[in-house]
């Protein structure tokens, strides 16, 4: 859950789900094709990531089956610290993915830029199940680039770099 700092806490204009896809490749079956697979392992490695945030563990979830690298030692990193200070989250963030760019080749790669909206992901004390206080310049929607790589026949998320920059 580590972001960005921000006071905008609208959550009246978050958006639930994806937009469509674009890519900067010509349109066509194909490319269509690439951008589902790539959208769709983006979406469940942050499905994996809720899960994960919300007991402070990435055992039994399919974190690693998605989401490798520095993507995947970030998270870690984080969920270590949440189980020392007895943190979890509850609700789910919204994302709003958007294929930027696929590019072919021996390792195919993609990058998604989102807008991650955290309104009603809510960073609870596991005890109490009260909320942590956060600081008031923490950014509760902010700019996220990701970036994948093809592996085999299947999409991982390599990286996540969360933007100090609001969306």
């Amino acid at each position: 859950m580590t972001g960005c700092s921000d006071s905008d806490s609208d959550a009246s204009s978050s958006k639930q789900g994806i937009t469509q896809p674009t890519s900067g490749a010509s349109s066509g079956s194909t490319v269509e094709a690439e951008d589902t697979a790539v959208l769709a392992a983006y979406e469940s490695s942050w499905t994996a990531q809720t899960k994960a945030y919300s007991k402070a563990s990435s055992a039994g979830t399919n974190l690693r089956k998605t989401t490798t690298f520095k993507a995947l030692a970030d998270i870690e990193s984080d969920l270590s610290v949440m189980r020392k200070a007895g943190q979890v989250t509850t609700g789910k963030p919204a994302i709003s993915p958007n294929v930027v760019k696929v590019t072919a080749g021996k390792l195919p790669t993609a990058t998604i830029a989102d807008c991650v909206d955290t309104t009603h992901w809510t960073l609870i004390d596991k005890a109490s199940k009260k909320p942590v206080p956060l600081p008031t310049t923490r950014l509760v929607k902010y700019r996220s680039i990701a970036s994948l790589e093809k592996w085999g026949t299947k999409w991982m998320v390599t990286k996540l770099t969360a933007q100090e920059q609001s969306c």
